[in-house]
């Protein structure tokens, strides 16, 4: 009988990721990442369910992860400071788990199957996000703005903390995203003022 191998797990993931690399995802087969990592399919049933879970294991408790985040916020943020102050919080949770791998971004870049999972995720963080800001006391409007744009914001946040092996913490990563959208929409906000402060011509 063989023995459990305490990182059976990782081995698996190493050995898929390079040879999702190596050959293009779609070209890879579940016993191509047994045969690499040196275990069985038994083994990896145990940890995945397929070959794309490799890449995508446990996303599908993210968007309930989020939303519980943003709900737990203080309750006297407004719900844009309470958006991003559960991104920080799950941010910080994400660091501790998921390993920081640029890898997985270009694989799934080069694979349209693996780009309309990852949009399905996403657009499933964005409903449960939208609507846990109606509960803090948003329209449904800006509700689904604002989901929109934190939904951006920890994509782009995720995006940096990965290609960024030595760099900070993710939490830094989601400030920098979200004061970099602040600076950008900053020239309307000007605009308007001037609108609101300016003459009306004869």
């Amino acid at each position: 009988m063989p023995r459990w191998d305490p990182e059976a797990e990782n081995r698996l993931r190493a050995a898929a990721l390079a040879l999702f690399l190596e050959r293009g995802y779609e070209n890879v087969t579940v016993t191509d990442i047994t045969d690499r990592a040196g275990l069985t399919r038994r083994t990896f049933s145990r940890y995945f369910a397929d070959k794309r879970d490799v890449l995508f294991a446990g996303s599908d408790r993210l968007p309930a992860t989020i939303a519980r985040a943003v709900r737990a916020a203080d309750a006297r943020l407004t719900p844009a400071e309470a958006l991003l102050a559960g991104l920080a919080d799950v941010g910080t949770v994400l660091a501790e788990h998921a390993p920081r791998s640029p890898e997985r971004r270009r694989i799934v870049a080069g694979s349209a199957e693996l780009q309309e999972r990852e949009r399905t995720k996403y657009a499933a963080v964005t409903d449960a996000v939208a609507g846990t800001l109606r509960a803090r006391g948003a329209t449904d409007t800006a509700a689904r703005l604002l989901a929109d744009v934190g939904v951006a914001v920890f994509k782009t946040a995720f995006a940096r903390w990965t290609e960024e092996p030595d760099g900070a913490d993710f939490p830094v990563y989601i400030q920098d995203a979200a004061a970099e959208l602040t600076g950008a929409l900053a020239p309307i906000s000007a605009a308007r003022r001037v609108a609101e402060i300016a003459p009306v011509p004869p």
